[in-house]
């Protein structure tokens, strides 16, 4: 059912039952891959750090591309890269899935994780993370330069003890692939803007089927399927909600049915292909009914807020002067709100992250960079009321912010 035609558009034009295929050249790909591996060590040069460990599979996928059970790993610390500023980049992968490395020029060797988590080792985790660290300050020494500044994003107490032990100094690591991964090269762009039409051709399809019956996880797996056979990954959330369901915001979606001239509101937070992030929020109303009063009210409010935000962003403006100048969400909706107002946006949500001006005392300085991803967010509600979510994902540049995602808002 397509009241707005417009969205129709978004649709796979070769048939709803093909996946989407990436247009994108293998070249861009292999671009993107050379740059993402030279900003790690950029931040490495800046930080006057030897090398780079990674747990983190969202910082080994944009490292070096090389993903692996990607939701698993990020709770089971069993596979890592060490990338040297001026060395090898090692990966440690795990016994059957040195294969997954193959064709991945960044990797300069692959080497067997050493798995010392108590899920993998038990009562011998003392032993292998001894192992493991032996191999790490060995590494150091060969490949450090005289160096032993270690930077690490994630890591359980036990190495890092292991690790100062031998005279290993570990460094925060988030701050340098924070950094890093905040300003996007015009290669990750296009990967990104396949991520988004994916994603954009997902909403179709959700527009398409609210209608009333459906549940909020029904509606929910027309995005997961149009991710899925398109190559995308998966949904960071569960945020697809209808009626009154809506607010409070946060809550999960269920088997809740959604009926006629309910709001239906959701936030993708999809990883799709190419492991990049599509973060974008749109609200209609089940069955594509005339909104109400009230939910016309609510929408006109929550659109004011994302165009007037849009509008300050510009390469140079500090966080601070976009606060001032930001949209001032009236005492009404102020218990309901979402507390950011925008947020970074990568291979999953980024620093830096802006907090609405209610709670803008929770801030931290910076400004918005040339060629940042932002997200740009609403959430518009008041007692009693559904809750209305609009996002878009924006580029940054000198003069402005250009809009990435382009599925239209509701016409009030």
């Amino acid at each position: 059912m397509f009241k707005d035609e417009r969205k129709r558009t978004y649709l796979n034009p070769e048939g709803a039952d093909r996946p989407l295929k990436s247009p994108v050249p293998h070249s861009v790909l292999e671009a993107a891959r050379t740059y993402r591996l030279e900003r790690f060590r950029q931040q490495l040069a800046e930080h006057d750090c030897a090398a780079m460990l990674l747990y983190d599979p969202l910082n080994v996928r944009y490292a070096l591309d090389t993903p692996n059970m990607q939701v698993w790993t990020a709770h089971n610390a069993v596979r890592y890269a060490l990338i040297f500023r001026d060395g090898p980049a090692i990966m440690f992968e795990f016994k059957g899935a040195f294969h997954l490395c193959d064709g991945k020029p960044a990797i300069t060797e692959v080497r067997p994780a050493i798995a010392w988590i108590y899920m993998s080792a038990g009562t011998r985790s003392e032993e292998r993370v001894a192992e493991w660290a032996d191999e790490i300050f060995d590494l150091m020494k060969t490949h450090g330069r005289g160096n032993m500044r270690l930077a690490v994003d994630k890591l359980e107490p036990a190495g890092l003890w292991a690790l100062e032990a031998k005279g290993v100094s570990c460094i925060e690591g988030q701050e340098l692939t924070e950094r890093a991964r905040a300003i996007k090269s015009a290669d990750e762009l296009e990967l990104m803007g396949w991520t988004i039409r994916v994603c954009e051709a997902g909403m179709a399809r959700v527009y398409e089927n609210s209608l009333p019956g459906k549940t909020e996880q029904e509606l929910w797996a027309e995005l997961h399927y149009e991710n899925a056979r398109s190559g995308g990954e998966w949904m960071e959330t569960r945020l697809f909600l209808c009626g009154d369901h809506t607010n409070p915001w946060y809550s999960e979606c269920s088997d809740r049915v959604c009926n006629e001239g309910e709001m239906i509101s959701f936030d993708t937070d999809m990883i799709g292909p190419y492991g990049y992030c599509a973060d974008l929020s749109r609200s209609w109303t089940c069955g594509h009914t005339a909104m109400s009063n009230k939910q016309a009210e609510l929408y006109r409010k929550a659109v004011d807020q994302i165009e007037h935000n849009l509008g300050l962003l510009k390469a140079g403006l500090s966080f601070r002067e976009f606060n001032e100048k930001s949209w001032q969400i009236p005492k009404a909706h102020q218990p309901y709100r979402y507390t950011l107002a925008l947020h970074g946006v990568g291979m999953a949500d980024e620093w830096p992250v802006v907090p609405l001006h209610v709670d803008f005392a929770l801030a931290y300085d910076g400004e918005f960079e040339e060629n940042m991803v932002i997200c740009v967010e609403s959430l518009m509600a008041e007692e009693g009321s559904e809750s209305i979510k609009l996002e878009t994902q924006v580029l940054i540049t000198e003069n402005g912010a250009e809009r990435l995602d382009s599925f239209p808002w509701e016409d009030v």
